[in-house]
């Protein structure tokens, strides 16, 4: 029977070894951290979405980070791209602070959820075909678990073509396919997909993405999820 809740969700995504490769890469990971981390306890295992359980904006990364999301336990937390998030999140109203350092730092969401394609760290932040597949389910299921969201914020391609296949999986599909970009916007059925570039280092040390362009993707959201209310 699948979970029919988030909290059972959580316990199966946390729970997961349906590819070799990301269980051993994240444990590899835990097992040899850099000088910064020695010592830490790290999560190494899946990483469930987590926010408020009412979001009516879904956030879709990539994946976890080796040394962030697979170190703390939660998706985006202690790492250079979750504090660019957390930051946008907390300008634009979604989250209580600004920063997010480990799991139980007070952190809390209003109005979003956060998810990733993929639920474990990948070597070089390149999932395989076979291995999205595997996971792509698990957030096929949040999506239905969260009746009240309206929008998906796509960071990056990847969350942008896994996004497409999880709505397209719930019966949901563009009349064209929407191609991604920067500010992208698509409805698909009862959704609107909105394009984001990840907040990457890569992306953020470059200039490529800046907070104020982060922020008015976080502002349209909640403009859109408002008016979809309406």
């Amino acid at each position: 029977m699948q979970p029919n809740s988030l909290t059972e969700l959580e316990d199966e995504v946390s729970a997961c070894r349906l590819c070799p490769r990301l269980v051993q890469w994240r444990e590899e990971s835990a097992a040899k951290p850099p000088a910064r981390f020695v010592g830490e306890r790290y999560w190494a295992r899946p990483l469930p979405g987590f926010g408020d359980p009412q979001a009516s904006v879904l956030i879709v990364g990539l994946a976890p980070a080796a040394h962030g999301g697979n170190r703390t336990g939660r998706l985006f937390t202690g790492d250079r791209s979750g504090d660019f998030l957390f930051a946008s999140l907390h300008r634009t109203g979604f989250a209580n602070q600004p920063t997010s350092i480990t799991a139980e730092d007070g952190l809390a969401l209003s109005g979003a959820y956060i998810t990733a394609v993929v639920r474990c760290a990948p070597p070089d932040n390149k999932p395989t075909p076979h291995e999205r597949a595997a996971c792509l389910p698990y957030v096929v299921r949040e999506i239905e678990i969260l009746t009240n969201v309206r929008v998906v914020v796509a960071l990056g391609s990847f969350a942008w073509d896994g996004a497409l296949r999880a709505i397209g999986d719930r019966g949901f599909r563009a009349s064209a396919r929407p191609v991604f970009g920067h500010l992208a916007e698509a409805r698909v059925g009862p959704y609107v997909l909105l394009g984001s570039y990840h907040p990457s280092q890569q992306n953020t040390f470059t200039g490529r993405l800046t907070p104020p362009m982060l922020d008015e993707v976080m502002i349209r959201a909640r403009q859109t999820a408002y008016d979809a209310r309406q």
